[in-house]
Order: structure tokens, then C-alpha cells, then sequence
């Protein structure tokens, strides 16, 4: 096959870039190469600015927005102050006067407790044996302040009352029973020839309600404010139970009147049921220092007959002999009731039965 330029132009005519257009094709290339080259260094020297070419570089990474590129209207937050230091609590002048090898104080001292009342002051060792306790506080209003525990009493002449089981009372309420014991019962107890030795407690503190109901009102058993004595026991072996009605009449109403005197309440037998075997006695203040006294002295039992019978007096005949005597006496009684009875008709069978069991029940 032959080939020449001439068949050539005449097989493939010129169209589109293969013959007149080439020449504009290659410069506007060398033109996008020059622009190419310039616009970095434009860049260089204009910081902070981001150009790009006509259609961007993909493969570049777009510079981060610095704070005073954003527009003065939007509000910016203050700056994070530096975190500092928690102040120390100032030291006292002690404390900074101290040396430095001195050892650190010590923490707050507890405070110091009260001053003894003047009951504390004036009940000593001379008139009772009452250690003080540390004040009570329950719930309800319980307990009270200036509180002892009586376990004796001391007598003018050195003896010595114990109180069974020891009595937790107020200074006041334990220094009323000691006055009591000494001045009262002490002299008392002379006349009957001896002299006290216990004081039978029944019941002192007690967080409870009156009478041990529910719901009552507080006690001044739970005050800590009252004592139950149940009796009064000698050193000779002699018991006086303050509401034993074999106790004399006249030494019981000798207590009733002591104890009514120096007590702002005093419940014995007659007042309830919840006192008849022992006398409360308290220092309950009231208006106008109104007093209660309700104890009922009874009188003595009565002389009750002994269950045996009485002895045989020495000149009583035999048991036997009686015996027979008491037999044939018996027998002609008998006999004169049998002729009776057979000689006239009995005077019951005639009457109806109706007037029969009248008569029966008029008896």
C-alpha cells in the first residue's frame, strides 16, 4: 500500500485540535504553569491569608481561624485565671510565737463542767453518803441536772441508814430525805428502843408516765424528783411498814404527819390502788406551793378467832365416861318422842303441800 502526505490529508482531514487549533492549546497551558509558580510565593508574603488557584488545592490543609480573625461583635470569654493557693486559717499568737520544734497544740479542750450547787456544797459526807452522777437527758423530758445517788444517810450520832436499792434523786429531793430521816424517823425510832438501820426504797427514777399508763403525763418519778418508801427497818430486827394496819395506828399517823409537812405531795392507802402498799413522796412545785396529802390511816385489823380449839381444862371428866353419859341420856329422850308421835297424828300431813312449801320458805 503506498503512502504519502498528500493521501494522508486527503484520508484524515483537519478537525477540532489536529491542525489549527494545536498552537493555542500549547499556550494557554504554559500560561496556567506560570500561574501555578507565582501564587505560593504571593502567598508567602501575604500571612494569614488563604488563596488558593482558580479551582482550590484539595491536597492542602486550610490554616485554623485564629481568635482575631472572628468579627469584634461576637463576646469572647475572660481568660482562666490561675488556679491559686486555699488561704491557711490565721494560727493564734500562741501558736506563731511558738518555736518551730515545738509540738502542735492540741485541739480544743472540752469545756469545763459547772460549778457544785450550793445543795451540792451543803449535802456532805456528814449528812448523806450521795456521790454525784452525770446529768440525764431521755427523751420525753427524762432525767434532770444536779443529780446524786443516795446510798445512806448519816445520823447525828454516826450511824449509818442504808438505802436499799441506792435512790438516783435531785440534790434537793435527796437532801429532803436525809432532814427527814435525821430529824423524824431517827427520834422515832428511840422511843421504840432501837435505832433505824435501812430505808426499804421502793422505787426512785423511773422514765415513765403516772402510775405507768401510757400517754400520762410524766412522772416525778421520771424528774428524778420523788421516792417510794415501803418501810423502815431497826437495827433490832423490827420492820415498820408504813402501810401495815398491825403497825400501831398512832406511830403510823406520827409518819403521816411528818412526811405531809415536808413533801409538796404525799400518796398512801385511800388515794388509788396504784399506792396502797408503799407512800410516795415528792417535790412537786405547784402554784402558790399548793401541797397534797391523801394517805388514809386505818384502824387495826380485828382480832380474828384462832382456827383450834380451845384445851381440855384439867377437870373435865374422861372423854369415854362423857361419852356414855351423853349416850344414855339420849335414850330416854328418844323414847318419849316415839309415844308421842304414835299417840297423836302429826299436824303436817293434813296440811296441803302448797301451805307446806309457804311455810318452808318463810324460814
Amino acid at each position: 500500500m503506498n503512502f504519502s502526505a498528500e493521501k494522508a490529508s486527503r484520508k484524515w482531514p483537519c478537525s477540532g485540535l489536529a491542525c489549527g487549533e494545536r498552537p493555542m492549546v500549547a499556550v494557554a497551558a504554559v500560561l496556567l504553569m506560570l500561574f501555578a509558580l507565582t501564587e505560593p510565593a504571593a502567598a508567602a508574603r501575604r500571612p494569614g491569608a488563604w488563596s488558593q488557584g482558580p479551582w482550590g488545592d484539595p491536597f492542602r490543609e486550610r490554616p485554623k481561624l485564629r481568635r482575631a480573625a472572628l468579627p469584634a461583635s461576637v463576646p469572647l470569654p475572660k481568660p482562666r485565671p490561675a488556679e491559686t493557693p486555699a488561704a491557711e486559717p490565721e494560727k493564734p499568737a500562741a501558736a506563731k510565737q511558738a518555736p518551730a520544734g515545738a509540738d502542735k497544740p492540741a485541739e480544743q479542750a472540752a469545756p469545763a463542767p459547772p460549778p457544785p450547787s450550793a445543795c451540792r456544797l451543803a449535802l456532805t459526807d456528814e449528812i448523806a453518803i450521795a456521790p454525784s452522777i452525770p446529768d440525764i437527758h431521755d427523751a420525753g423530758g427524762c432525767g434532770g441536772e444536779d443529780l446524786v445517788r443516795l446510798e445512806a444517810v448519816v445520823l447525828p450520832d454516826k450511824h449509818l441508814v442504808s438505802v436499799k436499792p441506792a435512790a438516783i434523786l435531785r440534790c434537793a429531793m435527796a437532801s429532803a430525805i436525809a432532814d427527814w430521816i435525821r430529824t423524824d424517823m431517827a427520834p422515832l425510832a428511840a422511843n421504840l428502843g432501837s435505832v433505824i438501820s435501812d430505808l426499804d426504797n421502793f422505787n426512785s427514777f423511773e422514765c415513765r408516765g403516772r402510775n405507768r399508763i401510757l400517754g400520762a403525763r410524766l412522772s416525778e418519778h421520771g424528774r428524778a424528783n420523788a421516792l417510794d418508801v415501803r418501810a423502815l427497818k431497826l437495827a433490832n430486827g423490827q420492820s415498820i411498814s408504813l402501810t401495815d394496819r398491825i403497825v400501831s395506828r398512832g406511830l403510823r399517823e406520827s409518819v403521816l404527819h411528818s412526811v405531809c409537812a415536808r413533801f409538796s405531795t404525799v400518796l398512801g392507802p385511800g388515794s388509788d390502788w396504784y399506792h396502797e402498799d408503799h407512800i410516795h413522796l415528792d417535790l412537786m412545785e405547784r402554784h402558790n406551793n399548793y401541797k397534797i396529802c391523801q394517805w388514809n390511816v386505818w384502824d387495826p385489823l380485828p382480832q380474828i378467832a384462832p382456827l383450834l380449839p380451845a384445851e381440855r381444862p384439867d377437870e373435865a371428866p374422861p372423854r369415854e365416861v362423857a361419852a356414855k353419859s351423853d349416850a344414855a341420856k339420849s335414850e330416854p329422850a328418844k323414847s318419849d318422842a316415839a309415844k308421842s308421835d304414835a299417840a297423836e297424828p302429826d299436824a303436817a300431813d293434813t296440811r296441803s303441800p302448797t301451805k307446806k312449801r309457804r311455810q318452808n320458805r318463810r324460814f
